[in-house]
């Protein structure tokens, strides 16, 4: 049976990159364990660069370019930026055909074939296609797919602007329900994950038998075995302090650096505490960018400018420098259920502090300080007891190496081999055909 993959390869798309970047190399190793399973990857090698793995030469790649995305991508870089991308934003808008919030359960989309990717990708051989998150693509060409569902914060959580503002909520809509409606099989990070996609899509035929619970790892990315040499160098690099809190998060409002902020001001002021912070992420859009603006303007206000450094965009192979030199991971985000940069620190020795809600509390257990996201005071508390307390420091890294010891990559690629039987299984041999060339 011939799997492809259609990957995230924007390596400033964050955590569904690194996601793309974990299925490559589970796939890669799958598709060579006498499986049954031959993996095509949609996409170039070139575009791909860091998340393949170091055997990925011997992959079959498949180019692909969507002809009526294509017009509008040279539009959009031929105005540049400006207030005519608003123009932009409504031709886009008006392309993906938006679906209506509050549309009833028993309704689907109309869904436009498209016929041409279709008879390409059949052309390929391919009989399965592995999406790393939910994409229009997977239910207008007419192939069996399997879709992975990261979040549902635009049902759980809309009042953030990220998930509704602008037409947001309808577009997320849009393409979640009808995957989800149409998806051999959905893959989810927990059983909260299960839980929350039969909740609300189960007015569509989603049903818990074709949910699949496959728990998230750390990618193949981060470097785990860099000298300290290399590492301090690296940190030097970036002028870092010797010691800080850090958190890599694109500057989204629900990744809540705001609270960070001011939780460093009520150290400052009420415990006399300079505590480092190291933020990293992307700010491109006009969302992260205001975000971005409103948190320097109150860094500045708050009297703690001094004390953050925001790096930007970092590149994977320096990741592990500044999980390394870190004190704690402190990631206080609204959403869930589960987060990579929580595996990414217990696999680097790096004690977590995150957020109290449900989704986090599970995958977190008893390696993580937990607090309450939307409390200053229970932030600054958290950051205090790591920043003073070495004992607990190195309890919770323990702790945390156990956690990601118990679900190992190997486990990963057995569940993820299941999950693709089952599909096949599904599909049954009269929908799997021969290449035909």
């Amino acid at each position: 049976m011939r799997i492809a993959i259609l990957p995230v390869t924007d390596r400033h798309g964050g955590g569904i990159y690194q996601y793309s970047s974990l299925l490559l190399t589970a796939l890669e190793e799958i598709a060579g364990d006498r499986s049954g399973f031959e993996l095509v990857v949609i996409g170039s090698e070139r575009a791909l660069g860091a998340a393949l793995p170091p055997t990925a030469a011997s992959w079959r790649f498949v180019p692909f370019s969507d002809p009526d995305a294509g017009g509008l991508t040279r539009v959009r870089r031929l105005v540049g930026e400006g207030p005519h991308r608003e123009v932009w934003r409504a031709l886009r808008r008006g392309w993906s055909r938006r679906g209506a919030p509050g549309a009833p359960a028993s309704a689907l989309d109309p869904i436009r074939p498209r016929t041409e990717i279709e008879r390409w990708w059949r052309r390929q051989g391919i009989d399965l296609v592995v999406y790393p998150q939910p994409n229009a693509l997977a239910f207008e060409v007419g192939i069996p797919f399997v879709v992975a569902v990261h979040d549902l914060q635009h049902r759980l959580q809309p009042e953030f602007p990220e998930v509704s503002a602008g037409g947001e909520w309808g577009r997320r809509e849009y393409v979640v329900r009808n995957c989800l409606a149409r998806a051999t099989s959905v893959l989810v990070d927990s059983e909260l994950g299960e839980e929350q996609v039969v909740l609300f899509y189960g007015g569509y035929g989603v049903t818990e038998e074709r949910v699949k619970i496959l728990p998230y790892l750390p990618a193949g990315t981060l470097k785990h075995d860099m000298p300290e040499t290399a590492l301090a160098a690296i940190r030097r690099a970036y002028s870092l302090p010797a010691g800080y809190i850090f958190y890599p998060a694109q500057f989204w409002p629900h990744k809540n650096h705001a609270r960070i902020v001011m939780a460093l001001e009520a150290l400052k002021a009420s415990r006399g505490l300079r505590v480092p912070a190291v933020f990293c992420g992307s700010h491109s859009d006009p969302i992260r960018e205001a975000n971005h603006r409103l948190l320097t303007t109150m860094a500045n206000d708050c009297g703690v400018s001094d004390q953050i450094s925001i790096l930007g965009y970092v590149p994977d192979e320096h990741m592990a420098a500044l999980y390394a030199g870190a004190r704690a991971l402190v990631m206080p985000t609204f959403f869930g259920p589960t987060n990579i940069p929580v595996l990414e620190a217990w696999a680097l020795g790096c004690p977590v502090l995150t957020s109290d809600i449900p989704g986090i509390r599970e995958q977190a257990g008893d390696a993580a300080l937990l607090v309450d996201p939307r409390s200053v005071e229970a932030i600054a508390d958290g950051i205090f007891r790591l920043w003073t307390d070495a004992g607990l420091r190195g309890d919770l890294a323990e702790r945390g190496r156990r956690r990601l010891a118990a679900y190992t990559p190997a486990e990963f690629r057995r569940r993820l081999r299941e999950i693709l039987a089952d599909a096949a299984a599904r599909l049954g041999p009269a929908r799997v055909s021969p290449p035909t060339g």
